[in-house]
């Protein structure tokens, strides 16, 4: 069984935490996050390092050990460097591009997609059929991501619409006369 829990989380210079009881606040270069830790596990901040323990030797403190560590990871790296996201567009006439503080999309409806871009978010559209959706948050990074692919999802026949970078999509063979 993993123990990712075990690992304390390395504060890198230019980042400072706070713990104050279950609540971790983090601030860097790129922002600041904060994280609720779950009440079965205790939050400890010395010596530059964030370290998670299990309250007791329980099966849910046991999952919230490794789930609250990883949460403080995410809070340091997002700080430091940021999440990003990548989506590729794929089909005839489809295409994407960011007007303001919407993103329009083109998706083979009888009508544009908008999308308004939530705070903190920023959505780069370098080719018209590629987006990178990034922030300093990693879960709404992926939330927003999430629902920019489900305007189109892609299709297992020709592999048209939205797919992340590297997604293989199962293709399907059609019908056969």
């Amino acid at each position: 069984m993993s123990r990712i829990g075990k690992k304390p989380v390395d504060v890198p210079s230019g980042v400072t935490a706070a713990v104050d009881g279950q609540n971790i606040k983090v601030k860097g270069p790129k922002g600041e996050l904060a994280f609720r830790a779950h009440d079965d596990v205790v939050v400890e901040f010395k010596d530059g390092k964030i370290s998670v323990q299990p309250r007791e030797d329980t099966k849910r403190a046991r999952s919230m050990w490794g789930m609250s560590r990883t949460m403080v990871q995410n809070l340091v790296t997002g700080v430091t460097s940021g999440f990003e996201k990548k989506l590729e567009i794929s089909g005839v006439g489809y295409r994407a591009a960011v007007q303001g503080k919407n993103l329009v999309l083109a998706l083979g409806y009888s009508h544009d997609v908008v999308y308004p871009i939530p705070d903190g978010i920023q959505i780069v559209a370098g080719k018209p059929t590629e987006l990178t959706v990034s922030g300093v948050d990693s879960q709404r990074v992926g939330q927003v991501a999430a629902e920019i692919r489900d305007f189109r999802r892609p299709e297992p026949y020709k592999g048209k619409g939205v797919k992340y970078a590297g997604e293989f999509i199962f293709r399907k063979e059609g019908k056969k006369k």
